[in-house]
């Protein structure tokens, strides 16, 4: 089998097609929840601690001198990637648990028993008559 016939196989194969997709839409929600919380949530938390842009906190450890750019530490920007991995693990939880309580249901709902086969219900008729015989005797 030649290398490329493998490698087709391999990247047609259902899970490897899942999982792209799954990353490509995880991205895309991952931009959505930067957005919701660089441009929704922080600026009202901005304005409640004396209106401060968190992007704006940081810690100079060595000041700009002549060309050789200043030494900077940016933990405002941690701080709100922290908000973003808050959010998104909390919507992943979320949609976890609507998952898994949609699950649960299909599996508590008991499935109709079966119907009598012809030989169990010829077997069923035989035993009650059988049953009427010996009351009679």
């Amino acid at each position: 089998m030649s290398m490329l016939k493998e490698f087709r196989e391999f990247a047609m194969r259902g899970n490897v097609v899942d999982l792209a997709v799954g990353v490509i839409i995880g991205a895309a929600f991952g931009k959505i929840v930067s957005s919701l919380v660089a441009d929704i949530i922080m600026p009202p938390l901005g304005l409640l601690i004396g209106g401060v842009d968190f992007k704006q906190f940081a810690l100079t450890l060595r000041p700009a001198a002549g060309d050789i750019p200043a030494v900077v530490m940016h933990y405002g920007v941690f701080i709100q990637n922290i908000f973003d991995f808050v959010i998104v693990a909390f919507a992943i939880f979320l949609a976890i648990k609507a998952v898994n309580k949609l699950n649960r249901k299909k599996v508590e709902e008991p499935a109709a028993p079966p119907a009598p086969t012809k030989e169990e219900v010829l077997l069923s008729e035989i035993r009650d008559l059988l049953k009427q015989q010996n009351e009679r005797i």
